[in-house]
């Protein structure tokens, strides 16, 4: 599990750090006005940008695959899926009764429940996969 998130933070970072690359090769590029080869600003600004986004949600989705497969095997070392879906039930049960306010996007992946989970675009980058869909895959284990 550690290794596996070590990977995924190792590839997001380096995804990033190629970002900046692209970021400063367009700012000091070099090009002259008869240079006709070498790569086009706006492509290099457009990686600067969009590649950190998607290293982050590669990350994220990592994480919510983890989460799954945490689930599936607590599910199975328990020997059945019952007990972890009558946990999850009632943290689901507690979030919505006690709301998690002012949660920080940047700590979210320390709660056993998603404290972003009302805000749709948030959801995207949230590093818990909602619980009512892990009820259901946990269902779909029991049957």
């Amino acid at each position: 599990d550690v290794l596996i998130a070590t990977v995924a933070a190792t590839l997001a970072g380096a995804i990033t750090y190629l970002a900046q690359m692209a970021q400063w090769a367009a700012i000091f590029g070099g090009r002259g006005r008869d240079d006709e080869e070498g790569s086009s600003p706006v492509a290099l600004v457009l990686m600067a940008v969009l590649a950190p986004i998607a290293a982050l949600l590669v990350q994220m989705a990592v994480s919510r695959a983890r989460e799954f497969q945490a689930d599936a095997t607590g599910a199975r070392l328990a020997g059945h899926a019952q007990g972890l879906i009558g946990a999850l039930q009632k943290l689901e049960r507690a979030n919505a009764a006690v709301p998690i306010a002012g949660a920080n996007p940047a700590t979210a992946h320390l709660f056993i429940v998603n404290p972003l989970s009302g805000r749709a675009l948030l959801r995207l980058f949230s590093t818990h996969p909602p619980l009512e869909e892990r009820i259901a895959r946990l269902r779909g284990l029991r049957g």
